[in-house]
């Protein structure tokens, strides 16, 4: 029960987040992330005309130009990735990726599967309603069974009232012959 509650929420919240993301908006921070490295090495090479002034600038620089544009490098893969996933993912549901943003599909999963959790969670209160009534129903069934079943008792248990209704039943039923006849 855990493992399926946790799994459910766990999907809706990563749909949920999802939703949030817009490409457009990691494009451009993207893009601003690649430029500022481009001004930074161009600085560098500035600096290089700067003489012994700035020889530890420049040091410091290229150190930081080195390690940054490995991860400007490994951002840069990681978002062509991302959008080829996505790509994918509008594709998998039958839109054309070019005429249909990310976060459009996004919106729209996220509103199917609110209604669809919310649709799941009236279909679980109505079993829970039609099970109660079943049961409310049996227990009734129950009862009047029992009622029945303890007249009979005491019917049986007292011959001489069966005994007077055996004969007015005999009685009437040749009063019935002779007036017939």
């Amino acid at each position: 029960m855990y493992f399926s509650v946790h799994l459910r929420c766990t999907c809706f919240c990563l749909i949920d987040a999802f939703e949030q993301i817009q490409l457009k908006m990691l494009a451009e921070e993207m893009q601003a992330v690649s430029k500022g490295l481009e001004k930074v090495e161009h600085e560098f090479k500035a600096s290089e005309s700067d003489g012994p002034v700035s020889e530890i600038f420049r040091e410091k620089l290229k150190e930081f130009t080195d390690n940054a544009g490995a991860d400007v490098q490994s951002l840069s893969s990681l978002f062509s990735e991302v959008g080829k996933k996505a790509d994918q993912l509008i594709k998998y549901f039958g839109e054309d990726p070019v005429r249909c943003p990310f976060e459009q599909v996004m919106s729209t999963l996220l509103t199917f599967v609110t209604m669809f959790r919310k649709a799941h969670e009236e279909n679980i209160k109505q079993a829970e309603l039609e099970k109660k009534k079943a049961q409310k129903e049996a227990e009734a069934e129950k009862s009047k069974n029992a009622q029945l079943a303890s007249k009979n008792d005491s019917k049986a248990s007292n011959p001489s009232r069966q005994a007077k209704q055996t004969l007015e039943k005999t009685r009437s039923t040749s009063r019935r012959g002779k007036d017939g006849g």
